[in-house]
């Protein structure tokens, strides 16, 4: 099997040392992974827009979306189970398709990563300040994000288990505020006094009233992608190979649950759901007043805003302990620099990786001009997921899979007609710019190589 050894790589202490990142991270840190790069802060808004172009069959495109992303996942999943070392789809693009395959797959994802806890870091001040005005703008609020950026940053280089707890107790109250709502918005339907919003429950099969369907379907898959953020660290897993496809699965089903939860609730209590524009805010005082209790109102509205907090940290601490990672992965492949590479003498984690994520994600962050990337996005996530869907038709004709997937064969080509699909959907201008950054990524391989060539010369 296409199995790596423990990653070994040089300490800031004794650079002719080797130390071995430890194996940590069990089955259910791995789903926290996954659901962290799966919920975010869209589910806040998402309802909405699910509603103005679906009406009351948006409560089926969840499911329709997960069914959708399904064959990618599976795709994952069997190369999952394939590798035990870090890395992801840079790994597995390399292993099928070469080193410059596997390195533009890494630089496009790191950069796509970068691009989202970037602007996600700006959602989170911009949460903050909802309850504290004071900070919206100026040197507090530039302060505000240092103080986001470096706690979440220097909480990954202390240590796999404190982040971990950190990635637990954040999951568990976002968790809790999302089900929280959900609940307590359907258990209206036990009251008789109620003036719910009248609902046409109409089945799975049926189509959507309107028109406006496949932009429905388009709008919601992208709550059903960033799962391949628990692949990254793979190396630092105990039983990457048999936890991560669990792990993904699992992640999934779970997701789709509390998003469908949350729509419901939504169509329940909402006439006006397509035009609202704070839905779940909007609900969450109409339940308070339902069940009698207006005076719990700024409570629960605290609570709520509190929940979207807790949440984007999640999303934050996840991707920030993920994506470092895959540049300290490349390091040891010698596909970027040794410095990447280093290991803390005393934590055992990628340190300079990671306080070099946190110093560019606070550089795109406080400068603000970094959102004309995010289109590029797409087109990137796309590419990726369409590689690594592409590498395991190849990997299995070289070796068969562990993990036996029924209908194996037709998965694969599945998920490659979803991310044609996706990539059909995006602007002229992201296609140029991501040729563009294409060509910067090989640009940089070929740097490495040239580097390590000239390095080796004046060795001899």
């Amino acid at each position: 099997m296409h199995q790596s050894t423990a990653t070994t790589v040089q300490t800031n202490a004794a650079p002719t040392e080797t130390v071995q990142l430890p194996r940590q991270l069990g089955f259910w840190s791995l789903w926290l992974l996954v659901i962290n790069g799966l919920i975010g802060a869209g589910i806040f808004g998402l309802p909405a827009g699910a509603a103005r172009l679906a009406g009351d069959f948006s409560l089926w495109l969840y499911p329709l979306c997960a069914l959708l992303i399904l064959p990618v996942l599976l795709c994952f999943a069997e190369l999952a189970s394939r590798f035990a070392g870090s890395g992801g789809p840079a790994r597995y693009a390399a292993a099928a398709f070469g080193p410059v395959f596997g390195f533009q797959a890494g630089w496009l994802y790191y950069l796509a990563r970068l691009v989202s806890v970037a602007a996600n870091s700006v959602l989170l001040v911009d949460s903050v300040s909802y309850f504290l005005p004071s900070l919206q703008s100026g040197s507090p609020r530039l302060l505000l994000l240092l103080s986001i950026i470096g706690s979440l940053t220097l909480l990954n280089v202390w240590g796999v288990r404190q982040t971990m707890r950190w990635l637990g107790t954040l999951t568990l109250v976002k968790i809790a505020v999302i089900a929280g709502f959900a609940i307590s918005g359907c258990a209206l339907l036990l009251l008789p006094a109620t003036s719910l919003h009248h609902i046409e429950w109409q089945p799975f099969w049926s189509y959507p009233a309107v028109s406006d369907g496949p932009a429905a379907l388009l709008l919601l898959v992208y709550a059903f992608v960033g799962f391949e953020s628990a692949l990254i660290p793979a190396g630092e897993a105990k039983n990457p190979q048999r936890d991560l496809p669990r792990a993904l699965l699992l992640g999934l089903a779970v997701v789709t649950l509390l998003y469908m939860a949350v729509q419901a609730a939504c169509l329940l209590l909402l006439p006006n759901l397509a035009d609202s524009k704070t839905p779940l805010l909007e609900a969450t005082a109409l339940i308070t007043g339902y069940w009698g209790q207006t005076s719990w109102r700024p409570a629960a509205t605290g609570l709520l805003m509190f929940g979207i907090i807790a949440s984007v940290s999640a999303n934050l601490l996840g991707a920030m302990f993920s994506t470092p990672r895959l540049s300290h992965s490349l390091a040891t492949q010698g596909q970027l620099p040794a410095w990447f590479a280093r290991v803390h003498p005393r934590f055992l984690t990628p340190a300079n990786a990671i306080w070099f994520f946190g110093a560019l994600t606070l550089l795109l962050a406080s400068a603000g001009s970094f959102f004309y990337l995010a289109a590029a996005t797409v087109l990137i996530r796309a590419l990726l997921y369409g590689l690594c869907c592409l590498a395991l038709p190849v990997l299995r004709r070289r070796e068969p899979s562990i993990l036996q997937l029924p209908l194996a064969p037709l998965w694969p080509w599945l998920g490659l007609l979803v991310c044609l699909w996706l990539a059909s959907q995006v602007s002229a201008a992201s296609v140029w710019l991501t040729l563009v950054l294409l060509a910067l990524g090989l640009l940089l391989f070929h740097a490495a190589g040239w580097q390590q060539q000239n390095q080796g010369s004046r060795g001899c």
